[in-house]
């Protein structure tokens, strides 16, 4: 089959601006990272990503994000912030620390969101929390945050998130958006709903087909659009191509964690 040499395809890196970042917690820590910024204006969206979970292959390159920091910016003028948590290495580089389940990881978050507040040239408006899996975690039990305006949560397992994190996110009234797999390990749909019934302005979307890491180029592209249709809806439908000439490609295979 032909492809069009304009598509954008697994490997596509789209244009914008990128620039290592550090994040220092308030713990005495210094963790990597990248934020990615559209290459010719102001974003009108933020994404500060968690990541998921670092003993089981997780990192700020986790392929979701990777990919949304590598077509977001350009696609719908966001920008994408990716960070190591504590103890983390990806090419970046390795954060300060190491991992503590959960506990000490708060430090992470409020690092994240506080570099995505106070952020100049330029300011980062309209901060959304994007967790993946062990990051969603994260996300509701630390991401509840004045500055934040809501969360996507993909591959929620609810594994570490009490009851009471759930309720504060209900008393907050942000918006919040779960992206369940279909056949997730963890957590599939109709216990989903179930269980973030506890939140009235949560919506839950089944992902048919979908797995936990969401291995495919359809499902990434569904987890962009999900996003997407959250923090900037007005650049949906996101393009499929974009001009070749302006377009880089890793030099390997995906990774996808």
């Amino acid at each position: 089959m032909n492809r069009h040499p304009d598509e954008i395809r697994a490997s596509s890196i789209l244009p914008a601006r990128r620039q290592d970042v550090e994040l220092h917690t308030a713990d005495g820590l210094t963790l990597v990272g990248e934020l990615a910024l559209p290459a010719e204006k102001d974003p009108v969206g933020a994404l500060v990503t968690i990541h998921p979970l670092p003993t089981h292959g997780g990192f700020m390159d986790s392929h979701v994000f990777k990919k949304a920091a590598y077509r977001l910016p350009a696609l719908a003028d966001l920008a994408v912030l990716r960070f190591n948590l504590r103890g983390v290495t990806s090419a970046r580089g390795t954060s300060q620390g190491s991992f503590d389940n959960a506990e000490a990881e708060r430090f992470d978050v409020a690092a994240a969101i506080e570099l995505a507040e106070f952020h100049d040239d330029p300011q980062l408006p309209n901060r959304w929390l994007v967790g993946w899996s062990f990051g969603t975690d994260l996300t509701l039990m630390y991401g509840n945050d004045p500055s934040v305006t809501g969360a996507v949560l993909l591959s929620p397992p609810l594994r570490f998130a009490r009851p009471e994190h759930l309720a504060a996110w209900a008393e907050s009234g942000k918006p919040l958006a779960a992206l369940v797999p279909e056949y997730d390990d963890y957590l599939r749909p109709e216990l989903a709903r179930e269980r973030f019934a506890a939140v009235p302005q949560a919506q839950v979307v089944g992902i048919e087909g979908a797995k936990h890491l969401w291995v495919g180029e359809p499902y990434v592209r569904r987890a962009h659009e999900e996003i997407v249709a959250r923090v900037n809806p007005g650049a949906l439908p996101l393009a499929t191509t974009w001009p070749a000439a302006e377009q880089q490609h890793e030099p390997g295979p995906t990774q996808h964690r």
